[in-house]
Order: structure tokens, then sequence, then C-alpha cells
């Protein structure tokens, strides 16, 4: 069962790469063709970062919000804290350590 389920998991990241190999306009056969779908890649590739990070925030801050606003706080701080980093200095790597941090740090004191 582990063998089957890993070899499905490596088919599904390997597949993209597999399929759309050496193809120019990064294989949207629209692109090439200047057909109606010729930005949905260009769409795909802006969107789906944003919306993953976004789906991600929320699932972590769900189980949070359902225990109470005692455990909830360090979390929605430390998510805001990360935002308005993030906005400032327009670094992931700095406001996802420096909100992590401030989460462990507030986690301990106040929980």
């Amino acid at each position: 069962m582990t063998l089957a389920m890993g070899a499905a998991i490596f088919f599904c990241r390997a597949f993209p790469f597999l399929f759309f190999r050496g193809k120019p306009g990064g294989g949207d056969p629209a692109a090439r063709r200047g057909g109606r779908g010729a930005g949905f890649m260009a769409f795909v590739e802006k969107a789906a970062p944003p919306a993953a990070m976004t789906a991600l925030a929320l699932n972590a801050l769900a189980g949070p919000m359902r225990a109470g606003l005692g455990e909830a706080a360090p979390a929605l701080a430390a998510a805001a804290f990360t935002a308005l980093l993030h906005l400032w200095r327009r670094s992931a790597l700095l406001s996802i350590f420096a909100g992590t941090a401030l989460y462990m740090a507030l986690a301990r004191l106040l929980g």
C-alpha cells in the first residue's frame, strides 16, 4: 500500500514536467495558437501561489479560532504581524521566520 501511494504521489508531481517538457509557451497549446485560453497558464501561474498560501493560512488559524480567544490571540497577533512585516519589507523568508518566532514567544508567555 505504501509503495502504491508513493508511486501515485510521484506520478502526480512528475506528470506536469513530463507532459509539458520542451514545449514553447509553457506547454499551453492555446498560447502557441493565440486562442481564447492564451492567458490561462499566465493566470494560473499568478493566482495559484497566493491562493495556496491563503488556504494554508486559514487552515492554520481555524484550529485556534475554534478553541477560543485565549488560544487564538497569539496566532492572530502573529498572523497580523507577519502580514504587516511582509507588506513593509517584501521578504517572505523574513516575515515567515519573524512571525513564527513571535507566535512561539506569545504562545509560551500567554499559554
